[in-house]
C-alpha cells in the first residue's frame, strides 16, 4: 500500500481545518499537510490530529502582505519580514507537531538574482536554526515558470544549488511531481539522482493540476517506483479537485 497525505490547502477547503483533517481520515488518507493554517486555532488543529492519529506533514510560510507576494525569503531588503514569517511558521508548526516548514522564496521582482540567492540562503540558515530547535525540517520547493512567472526558485537543479550553498542537514527539497514534470520530466531518474536531498514528494495531474489519475503522468506506476527507490512517504496529494473533494477520490483505488 502506498501511504498518502491529503493536502488541505486544496482538498476540503469548504471545511475548517480540524474538520478537513477528520474528513481526510474518513476518506482513507494516512496523513495531512496544509498551506497557511494561521487563522485556525492551533489547539483545535492539534486536537483533531490527535483524534485521528495523524501527523501534519508540513505547512508553508505566508506569501506576504503585498499584492503579488509569493513568499519573502529571497527578497532583499525584506529580511525582517521573512524571518518573522519563518518564526510564525515554526511556532505554529511546533504547537501542532508538524514535520516541516516550506519556506517560500518569492519572486525576483526585477532584483539582482545573486542578491536574491544570497538573501534566500541567509534566511534559510535562520529557518534551519529554528528547525533544529524543534526537531523539524525545512523544505524548499522548485516551481515551474508557467504557473509561477518570475518566481525565484525554478527547477530541480536550482534547488540543488541552494541546498549545496546553505549546507545544513535540516534543509531538504520538496519534490513536487507536478512542477518537476513541467520543468524537465524524467521524474523517476531525477528522483533517484536526488534522493538524499528530498524531504517530501507531492503529486497532481499534469498539465491541469487536477486529479492524479488523468493527464500525462502514470502515478499508479511512478509512486510505487519512487517508494522502491527509497521514499517511505506519505506522498502528498496536492491537486485541485474538479468538484467536491469526496467525489474526486476514485484515483485512490490504484494505491490501495
Amino acid at each position: 500500500m502506498i501511504p498518502l497525505s491529503a493536502n488541505l490547502g486544496f482538498l476540503w477547503t469548504d471545511l475548517s481545518l480540524p474538520d478537513a483533517i477528520r474528513a481526510a481520515k474518513a476518506a482513507g488518507f494516512d496523513a495531512v499537510e496544509c498551506h497557511w493554517p494561521y487563522e485556525e486555532d492551533a489547539d483545535a488543529v492539534r486536537a483533531a490530529l490527535d483524534e485521528t492519529d495523524f501527523r501534519m506533514i508540513g505547512l508553508n510560510t505566508v506569501k506576504g502582505p503585498r499584492d503579488g507576494d509569493s513568499g519573502l525569503a529571497a527578497q532583499p531588503g525584506r529580511e525582517d519580514e521573512a524571518r518573522s514569517a519563518i518564526d510564525q511558521a515554526f511556532d505554529y508548526g511546533a504547537k501542532i507537531g508538524a514535520g516541516g516548514v516550506h519556506v517560500m522564496a518569492g519572486t525576483l521582482g526585477g532584483q539582482d538574482p545573486e542578491a536574491c540567492a544570497a538573501t534566500f540562503a541567509e534566511n534559510l540558515v535562520h529557518a534551519c536554526d529554528r528547525a533544529a530547535e524543534n526537531g523539524m525540517m525545512v523544505l524548499i520547493e522548485p516551481l515551474n515558470p508557467y504557473d509561477n512567472p518570475d518566481y525565484f526558485l525554478i527547477g530541480l537543479d536550482m534547488a540543488k544549488g541552494v541546498i549545496s550553498r546553505v549546507n545544513r542537514e535540516e534543509l531538504r527539497i520538496m519534490f513536487d511531481c507536478y512542477h518537476l514534470q513541467i520543468t524537465g520530466g524524467d521524474l523517476l531518474r531525477r528522483f533517484r539522482d536526488t534522493r538524499d536531498l528530498i524531504g517530501h514528494v507531492q503529486f497532481a495531474g499534469v498539465p491541469d493540476r487536477g486529479e492524479p489519475d488523468r493527464g500525462e503522468v502514470a502515478f499508479d506506476r511512478l509512486l510505487p517506483a519512487i517508494a522502491e527507490a527509497g521514499f517511505a512517504g506519505p506522498f502528498g496529494a496536492e491537486y485541485r479537485p474538479a468538484g467536491a473533494t469526496g467525489e474526486t477520490l476514485h484515483w485512490m483505488r490504484s494505491f490501495r
